[in-house]
Order: C-alpha cells, then structure tokens, then sequence
C-alpha cells in the first residue's frame, strides 16, 4: 500500500511541475486545500480517488494515469476480464480494480471496490466529495453509507445514486470484506 501511495504522490508532484504551478494554484484550480494536498504529495498519507479525479479533471488528465501510471489506449471498446483490472490499495482497508482503465476519453470511472471491516469501529470517518455523480450497486458483504449526516445501510444486491458533492463515505459491516461496483461520473 505504501509504495503505490508513493508512486500516486510522485505522479502528483511531477504533473504540478509539467503544468509549472505552485501548490496554492493546484489547491485553489482543484478547490481543495493546500495542506490537503501537501499531505498527498508527500506519499505519506492517503490520497482519496475523489482528489486525484478533481485534479484530473480540472487538469485533462487521465485518472489512470495518476492512479496507475498508465496511459488509456482504446477509443472503441475495452474489455476488462474478470479479476484482471488494473488495483490499486489506497489503505489496508481500501482496494480499488479499474473496470475500464484502458479506453481512452471515459465519461464515467468504473471500479470494483473492496473495503475490509474497521477494527476500530470508533475511529472517525472520511468523507469525499467531488463534482459530479455516484452510483454504488454492493455485489458482497453489507455496507453502512454516510451521506450528508445520514446513515444508510446497503445490502447485497441494494444500490444508490447520488450527487457526490455532498459528503459521503462507506464502512463495511458485520465484520465481513464488502465489494461493490462504484461509477464515478
């Protein structure tokens, strides 16, 4: 985990330097805050996918590219096979497979998320927002969403769309691993 959270925050730092901006412009361009993402270039903290997609965004970069290091090709159709897509694991509780990190100009970020149970059920939550929209259909497991001070329990096979502005964040339940196919618009 710590080393693909090193290589995402020498990806940050070397596209900051490409486009020649300071870590005041990044934060402001991106609207979020300079600590914020001080910490994610460091490579010493968690760096969230909702940054790292504010940034490729405000910038016209590939999320890929700064999540993997790896350039989308396809520009017709790219096929993902099963238990093949590019991962990543953001924390030991958070592993991310890209369902469609080869095509070239996505509209939308498809990813199959898995999420370990907390052992500490009392540490705090971090909530993500980013522009855009959300939908989250759990394939596995059970899973408690925050959203915008409320608590929604998904089950296996329940889904939910929202607009990813508002503050939100998922926790597996009952101790068991959760997956669920999470798009990111």
């Amino acid at each position: 985990m710590e080393d693909s959270i090193k290589q995402i925050a020498e990806r940050l730092a070397g596209l900051r330097e490409v486009l020649e901006l300071s870590v005041g412009q990044l934060a402001r361009d991106c609207d979020i805050s300079e600590e914020e993402y001080r910490l994610a270039e460091s490579g010493e903290h968690d760096i969230s996918v909702s940054m790292l997609q504010k940034i490729a965004r405000t910038y016209n970069v590939a999320l890929d590219a700064l999540m993997f290091g790896e350039e989308p090709k396809m520009n017709s159709y790219f096929v993902t096979r099963a238990g093949k897509g590019i991962s990543i694991e953001r924390t030991k509780a958070y592993k991310y497979q890209a369902l469609a990190s080869g095509f070239k100009g996505r509209e939308s970020d498809p990813f199959i998320v898995t999420v370990e149970p907390k052992a500490d059920d009392d540490a705090p939550m971090r909530y993500n927002s980013h522009n855009g929209q959300e939908f989250n259909l759990v394939l596995e497991g059970r899973m408690l969403v925050y959203m915008d001070g409320k608590e929604i329990v998904l089950n296996e096979g329940d889904s939910i769309y929202f607009n990813s502005k508002l503050p939100h964040a998922m926790k597996a339940l009952d101790g068991r691993t959760v997956r669920f196919l999470a798009v990111i618009m």
